[in-house]
């Protein structure tokens, strides 16, 4: 029986498997692959983003699943939906459908106020953050980010000696507002926020007068964990399939 193809895109911290738990059963019914981003390999050293060799990597896995078919759906978290939405842009026919899960896509709303806010709070922080350690940087970038909020809000925590290389790659993801980002044209478009933080709800209001679809979820920063959220990503994913299939048939 032929399974479509599901690529899974993820943001900053859990990479591959990893960063979608609640997703995992959705291989029983689809092809699914979870994707490690430019820099993400577990035994090597953190590299610098590369959003075009992000997206390429998007590209590739879903160029061919091995029996002739191209094509399938991407579901992306954070920063990884900016490697989505250049995919789509680069090319449309291979990708069924956008799932867009609290979208770092800044560059999109750079004139909106939640969006310059956030840019010129932390700007200052990535321009310097070559001349700090990874530790300080870390410390920093959660100081910042959870300014606005509760420290039950916050979704990263001091680093422990463990987590060095992730500190090291949070310092090395490319700041999201200079993502070279367009609208995806035709492409049927899920944007799921958590309705804890303005940023968010902002792109989502953008990307919803394009054309997307907004549902909103508990979770904070990863509304996918939720019931709720997960729900939404099966029940959108199932619909963009059942409608393909008719107009195929």
């Amino acid at each position: 029986m032929y399974k479509q193809r599901i690529v899974f895109v993820h943001g900053a911290g859990s990479f591959g498997a990893a960063a979608w738990p609640k997703q995992h059963g959705m291989a029983l019914n689809y092809d699914a692959l979870f994707l490690r981003r430019h820099g993400y390999e577990p035994a090597a050293e953190p590299l610098e983003t590369d959003f075009a060799a992000d997206a390429a990597i998007v590209l590739h896995a879903l160029a061919d699943d091995g029996r002739g078919e191209a094509g399938g759906h991407v579901v992306a978290h954070s920063q990884g939906a900016i490697s989505a939405m250049m995919a789509a842009v680069e090319r449309p026919e291979l990708v069924h459908s956008l799932t867009l899960v609290e979208p770092a896509c800044l560059s999109l709303t750079a004139d909106q106020p939640a969006t310059a806010a956030h840019r010129a709070l932390m700007q200052p922080l990535f321009e310097v953050r070559h001349h700090l350690s990874d530790e300080d940087f870390h410390r920093e970038f959660v100081r910042r980010v959870s300014a606005a909020h509760t420290p039950a809000q916050a979704t990263l925590g001091a680093p422990s000696p463990e987590d060095q290389l992730e500190a090291r790659r949070l310092r090395l993801q490319a700041p999201p507002w200079e993502a070279p980002l367009q609208i995806v044209p035709g492409v049927p478009t899920l944007v799921l926020t958590g309705g804890w933080e303005p940023l968010y709800e902002e792109i989502a209001g953008y990307l919803r007068e394009t054309g997307a679809l907004h549902r909103v979820a508990p979770g904070g920063h990863r509304p996918q964990d939720s019931p709720e959220g997960n729900r939404a990503i099966r029940a959108f994913i199932a619909d963009v399939g059942r409608h393909q299939h008719a107009e195929a048939s």
